[in-house]
């Protein structure tokens, strides 16, 4: 897949189709591969695909320097893809000015990471080029058996858990920098006047960026995962996004950046919605 995947962006970079290719580039390292970026034809044979090819790269569509590079080809996963749907819906970018390098993956790490075991976007929808075949989806219950079986948890371990995850934030914000859908000029929690959100390194102000986070995330995080392997502390932030997503798609039937047509539930109604107010 990745010679496949130089021939085509050699092709597209030689036709003029696109002005570069972000893609994925083995690290010095040897460890999760690195995003670079692809200007001229001859140095695509820096592009690899593999199990270490981690990062949503859909992040860097939203900065301004990239946009200044001209019409950008991205290589994605099928959890990747969702976030260009999203992007889209919230005027965050152009479809047409994008050339989209769909990649079949069946897991991400070694082994394939828990997430991406219960990942059901394994072949990327939506593409302009498609690269590979991955297996079936998985099921709704698959999806959310972690979920299911922290929720059956006594409340008391619930809270203590979070507890010992949260206590350990620095408060560094990797998880908002590598975020496709954190697009905000300027964050809430960088607003001192009045301060919303403590900004020291509290369990108490952790707490309070968590959830606010991922209450500005419900209906919109796609499931990439992005936040909690960019946290330098090992936060796992996996289930508290995942509760969220569980919630607007019993409640609404939605799932973020799935269906292109379907209408986003935040900014958008029903006439058929329960709440009176909407009248």
């Amino acid at each position: 897949m990745s010679e496949q995947l130089r021939q085509t962006c050699r092709r597209l970079l030689d036709e003029g189709t696109v002005n570069v290719v972000i893609g994925y580039g083995e690290a010095p390292n040897g460890g999760a591969a690195i995003p670079v970026f692809i200007r001229q034809a001859s140095d695509a044979d820096r592009l690899v695909w593999n199990n270490r090819c981690l990062a949503n790269l859909t992040t860097y569509l939203k900065r301004p320097e990239i946009r200044a590079m001209g019409k950008a080809a991205i290589v994605v996963k099928g959890c990747d893809a969702r976030a260009l749907v999203v992007l889209e819906k919230e005027s965050q970018l152009v479809r047409e000015n994008i050339y989209v390098i769909g990649m079949a993956c069946d897991g991400m790490g070694d082994p394939a990471e828990a997430k991406c075991a219960a990942c059901d976007a394994h072949t990327p929808a939506g593409c302009d080029e498609m690269i590979g075949q991955a297996g079936e989806n998985v099921s709704t219950d698959e999806r959310y058996a972690e979920l299911e079986a922290f929720m059956k948890l006594p409340p008391a371990e619930r809270m203590a858990y979070w507890q010992n995850e949260l206590a350990r934030c620095v408060k560094c914000y990797a998880c908002r920098q590598v975020c496709p859908l954190c697009y905000c000029e300027r964050c809430i929690v960088d607003k001192n006047r009045p301060t919303v959100i403590d900004t020291a390194s509290t369990l108490k102000g952790n707490f309070a960026w968590a959830i606010t986070r991922a209450f500005h995330l419900a209906g919109r995080c796609i499931g990439c995962d992005e936040c909690t392997r960019a946290c330098p502390a090992g936060i796992d932030l996996r289930l508290l996004n995942q509760s969220l997503a569980r919630a607007a798609e019993e409640s609404f039937g939605y799932r973020a950046g799935v269906d292109p047509a379907a209408e986003p539930i935040t900014g958008n109604y029903a006439r058929q919605d329960e709440e009176n107010f909407i009248r």
